[in-house]
């Protein structure tokens, strides 16, 4: 079974930047998603991918982070700048089923362990 593993988070200041990556132990033609949840709240959608690229943001990310994916290495970055307090909580990536509705978590049939990002202000 394929697993995701995510990597990246830490510490940053506000106005930072950091760079999350998914990497998968196998090939996936699924859609790619990255959610994040904050202490005591949901989980919520950031961004996904398709496998060719077609891509998808939240409104509170649009125009600071950026989603990519590189088929060759089973891996989906996502690239966040101008980072604000309130993007601090544990990001996970996932694998959408197919026909995902891509903002319903439920949709999601694989699901990494997830990495903390915690924006200081």
């Amino acid at each position: 079974q394929v697993r995701l593993v995510e990597s990246g988070g830490g510490l940053v200041q506000a106005g930072g930047s950091l760079r999350l990556t998914c990497t998968a132990s196998g090939r996936v033609f699924n859609y790619h998603g990255w959610f994040r949840q904050a202490p005591g709240k949901e989980r919520v959608f950031v961004s996904g991918i398709t496998w060719n690229g077609v891509t998808q943001y939240a409104d509170s990310v649009k125009g600071r982070f950026t989603i990519s994916v590189d088929n060759d290495k089973n891996a989906v970055y996502l690239e966040m700048n101008s980072l604000e307090p309130e993007d601090t909580a544990l990001y996970y990536c996932a694998i959408g089923r197919s026909g995902v509705v891509v903002s319903r978590p439920t949709d999601y049939i694989l699901w990494g362990q997830g990495t903390q990002v915690t924006v200081s202000s």
